[in-house]
Parts: C-alpha cells; sequence; structure tokens
C-alpha cells in the first residue's frame, strides 16, 4: 500500500518539526499531535523575528495557513 504524506509527519510525532506559513513566517518545535486537517500541536515552539528567536512555547497551528510542514534532520 502506498505511503501518504500525512504519514511522514505521523513518524515525526515527538520530534522538532519547520512549518512555512502563508504570512512567510516559520515556526520550529516538537510535534505532539496533528490531525487529517493537518491543524499542528506543537511544544517548544520558537518563531525567528529578524534576528531574534521568539520563544512561543505551547502552540496550535491552524492547518490551513500552512504551506508545508517538514521534520528536521
Amino acid at each position: 500500500m502506498s505511503e501518504r504524506p500525512l504519514d511522514a509527519l505521523d513518524r515525526a510525532k515527538g520530534k522538532k518539526i519547520l512549518i512555512k506559513l502563508k504570512n512567510g513566517e516559520e515556526i520550529t518545535g516538537i510535534l505532539r499531535a496533528l490531525d487529517l486537517h493537518l491543524n499542528l500541536w506543537l511544544d517548544e515552539a520558537e518563531i525567528q523575528k529578524s534576528e531574534n528567536k521568539v520563544r512561543l512555547g505551547t502552540v496550535l497551528v491552524r492547518g490551513d495557513t500552512i504551506v508545508y510542514a517538514s521534520p528536521v534532520v
């Protein structure tokens, strides 16, 4: 059976991922959960603001704001 794109993210639970948003911002954090709408729950989330990283803590990123999400290697 072929693998679905969500399967790759499901295997990344507990690992650090990178999310690119439609507004151009990037968020990194530890993936805790996801659903079929690509809503992602992250712990230890950070966003890059100019030269500084801003710690966000625990966040829920709404799936319709995401351009892509990828495990960080």
